[in-house]
């Protein structure tokens, strides 16, 4: 269903204000082909709106003859920004980046948010973004949930289909993914919600079994049949099953880069606007499936990079994996449950906050 610009502009300065954007701040729009034009259009309106100094990046893509999908997240590493030291300086300076095209996994970014500039990605349709503007509460959410990750040693993922997965962390940071940037360096994701880290080198060890209604990203499919992933010291070591565990060999395979067998990020969602469904209702080409990655009670986990973290791996594959019906333990407590994440974990709605304090 298509959205109006009156509401897309409200959504923004929603986003806008939570990421304290001020009178007189630089904001520069990173664009592409690829960009869409409504989301670019009312982002300009809104940051202008409220007293920001606005320009627009318009960048060439790149990696069209290595990649296998339109996705923007199909291969990773070389950007538009890659040996381009002018369009490198105008985003260190500026206050705010709006990235409508989608620049991660590169050091480019790293340069840029160590020099203190927020990056916002948007790049879902118009619609996705209405449907999951965030709100002061996904954040209090998500740090709730990052607060569970604090302290903690192991986390552990098992499911009825036969997942057991074991995950010591602590060499990485914890990251918060909650849609907005309201603090100088940051980046997020609009839309998310999800709590996630990355497991210590080499340690990540034991079973994942991808059931029917998993999904598999960036190949944005509904697994139809079980899946297995061996995990040992860190790396999938073997992929069984039948027709679809094959291509999923092939797609990986077709990188020739050992390190594309790594185990990435791990984390769970948080988001109670994303839904399961939402992922079949759209062509292939029209989203890149933020829905599923950020949905309540999810587990998510990635195989590829993890250069994101401050680690060493750069490899081209990124694979994100949101798994149904797992449970999720951190050491010994239960955050994830079958699925859905432990409510008693996590804070109040406003509202019942204020009862309690009556």
């Amino acid at each position: 269903m298509a959205v109006s610009d009156t509401d897309l502009i409200r959504a923004w300065t929603q986003v806008l204000t939570l990421s304290k954007l001020e009178p007189g701040a630089a904001v520069t729009v990173l664009t592409s082909e690829q960009t869409h034009p409504q989301t670019l259009r009312c982002a300009i309106t809104a940051a202008s709106m409220m007293g920001a100094s606005v320009s627009r990046l318009d960048l060439p893509p790149v990696n069209g003859d290595k990649a296998l999908s339109r996705d923007p997240l199909a291969y990773l590493g070389t950007t538009p920004l890659t040996g381009n030291r002018p369009a490198i300086a105008a985003l260190k300076a500026s206050d705010l980046v709006l990235d409508l095209m989608t620049l991660l996994f590169s050091p480019e970014q790293h340069e840029i948010l160590q020099g203190g500039t927020k990056i916002l990605l948007a790049v879902e349709p118009p619609e996705v973004l209405l449907r999951m503007v965030p709100t002061a509460a996904d954040r209090e959410r998500v740090l709730a949930g990052v607060a569970l990750l604090k302290g903690g040693r192991e986390m552990r993922v098992t499911s009825a289909a036969g997942t057991d997965l074991r995950c010591p962390y602590g060499e990485y940071p914890l990251t918060a993914e909650y849609g907005f940037v309201d603090a100088p360096g940051r980046w997020d994701h609009w839309p998310s919600g999800f709590a996630f880290t990355w497991p210590n080198e080499g340690q990540a060890h034991g079973r994942i079994v991808l059931a029917k209604g998993d999904v598999l990203l960036p190949m944005k499919s509904y697994v139809g049949e079980p899946i297995t992933l061996t995990v040992e010291k860190g790396f999938v070591t073997r992929i069984d099953g039948g027709q679809e565990a094959e291509m999923l060999s092939e797609y990986i395979e077709s990188f020739a880069d050992p390190e594309a067998y790594a185990i990435s990020h791990i984390g769970w969602g948080l988001q109670q606007r994303a839904y399961w469904s939402t992922l079949g209702l759209y062509d292939r080409e029209g989203t890149i499936g933020m829905d599923a990655r950020a949905v309540s009670g999810n587990f998510l986990f990635s195989l590829g990079p993890n250069n994101e973290a401050g680690g060493s791996r750069t490899t081209a594959c990124h694979i994100d994996v949101p798994m149904r019906r797992c449970t999720v333990t951190v050491d010994d407590r239960e955050v994830v449950r079958d699925g859905r994440v432990v409510e008693s974990l996590m804070p109040a709605p406003p509202a019942a906050q204020e009862a309690a304090h009556a």
